[in-house]
């Protein structure tokens, strides 16, 4: 699925299953480790469409 084709309730969901994942992985492999790196900057690119159509939500 597309970022864009996102719903705010997809996007949540994604983002919390993202984040629980960086945390494990955080955990596990060390705050350092490539997958903890790359789940990051997964996790940045979700809240940042995150916070570009929330205020398009709060207007409705």
């Amino acid at each position: 699925m597309k970022i864009q084709d996102m719903t705010l309730n997809e996007l949540e969901n994604d983002i919390q299953s993202l984040r629980s994942r960086m945390i494990a992985t955080g955990i596990q492999k060390g705050l350092n480790h490539p997958d903890s790196i790359k789940y990051s900057q997964q996790l940045d690119v979700l809240l940042n469409k995150y916070q570009r159509l929330k205020p398009y939500k709060n207007q409705l």
